[in-house]
């Protein structure tokens, strides 16, 4: 899911998202509820018909600015109070102000109200986190407004221990929701952390609800996750990089500031069909690349769309029921010429997904 935080994607118009054949993108409760506000909203019929947006939409719950947003925070049992990082002002974010926000944006997929600590945090404020998680899910179930027209997700969190991750998958699956999250990872823990915290939560995780890994945008992150069971990402990874100059391929990035790319009338990528790589070179792209706004928008378009393409492909290698061999071959091209790193061997390991043995891992290059 493209991020369009506060109700627009940078540099990226919603017929530009259609074109690319996007279904769903993301905005925020915190920030919309600040920014238009609510009133607003309810006036112009929802996010969908204020943003000129005909397809889904999904809501992150605001939880995440307790960690984003720390220093304008105080968390307590009945919510959250922030200071408007825009004018200073007061808000107090409960798990029921958190819906009716949402059921005023009109979000197709709404999340609950959790508790977030800092990825890396230990000792007992990561059980306070989870177990509040658990009874915030309940008020959010309890305020929710429109589950005929909105699906509403809980949210497993528990830090980076397993005991806890399991006690608040068991909890929240006894839940009636269409879906689950997985919130709390990709904050700066270890890889080999990261992947055995998604690991615990979709081995315990229904297999015919939807499973969403929040924050996760890394190419190689994303075919490793969907191996481990998740179907859905968000991130500003895409648009971000692209204001920097940087476009993504399956060998990673392209820093399209750098003087190599002066004289290179190729596309970024020759078997990208996104309007950018249609029309433009990489050339052209490097001459405007962070010097011109323009830049930004095309780059973001090509990022996007390389995502998309990612997980449809996977998505039909799923279908094929060739998904392993799909692993296999982008694994061979995005470390191409370099060490796989150890995580993601063992990561799909785990899921009976074996790389061939020419995919040289950290290890093993260590030790020639």
């Amino acid at each position: 899911m493209p991020v369009g935080t506060q109700g627009t994607l940078k540099g990226v118009l919603p017929d530009q998202l259609i074109e690319m054949n996007c279904q769903i993108l993301l905005g925020n409760t915190y920030h919309l509820g600040m920014r238009p506000g609510i009133e607003t909203l309810r006036r112009a019929g929802g996010l969908h018909s204020f943003m000129g947006w005909p397809r889904a939409i999904l809501t992150d719950s605001g939880g995440f600015q307790m960690v984003s947003l720390l220093q304008l925070a105080e968390i307590d049992e009945h919510g959250v109070k922030f200071r408007s990082p825009f004018d200073n002002s007061e808000c107090m974010l409960t798990p029921e102000h958190s819906i009716q926000i949402q059921n005023a944006i009109g979000a197709d997929i709404m999340m609950q109200l959790d508790d977030v600590v800092k990825t890396t945090t230990t000792g007992p404020r990561v059980e306070e986190a989870m177990e509040r998680t658990i009874r915030w899910v309940d008020r959010c179930i309890e305020a929710h407004a429109r589950d005929d027209d909105q699906s509403l997700f809980p949210i497993v969190q528990g830090g980076l221990e397993t005991p806890l991750r399991e006690r608040c998958v068991s909890a929240l699956i006894e839940r009636r929701v269409r879906g689950f999250a997985v919130g709390g990872l990709s904050g700066g823990e270890s890889k080999d952390d990261f992947w055995r915290m998604v690991h615990v939560c979709t081995d315990r995780l229904p297999r015919d609800k939807p499973r969403y890994l929040m924050g996760v945008g890394f190419a190689a992150d994303l075919v490793v996750c969907v191996a481990l069971g998740i179907d859905m990402f968000d991130c500003v990874f895409p648009t971000r990089t692209a204001r920097f100059g940087c476009a993504l391929v399956d060998r990673g990035q392209l820093n399209l500031k750098q003087q190599k790319y002066k004289h290179d009338m190729q596309p970024i990528d020759k078997e990208c069909e996104c309007s950018t790589c249609l029309r433009y070179t990489r050339s052209y792209l490097h001459h405007i690349a962070t010097n011109e706004s323009v830049s930004c928008s095309l780059l973001s378009v090509h990022n996007v769309a390389y995502q998309l393409r990612l997980m449809r492909g996977m998505r039909e290698a799923v279908h094929r029921n060739e998904f392993p061999q799909f692993v296999r071959d982008f694994m061979a091209r995005h470390f191409e010429g370099e060490p796989l790193p150890t995580w993601i061997r063992e990561a799909l390991a785990a899921v009976h997904i074996e790389l061939p043995p020419d995919i040289v891992d950290e290890q093993a290059a260590a030790q020639s």
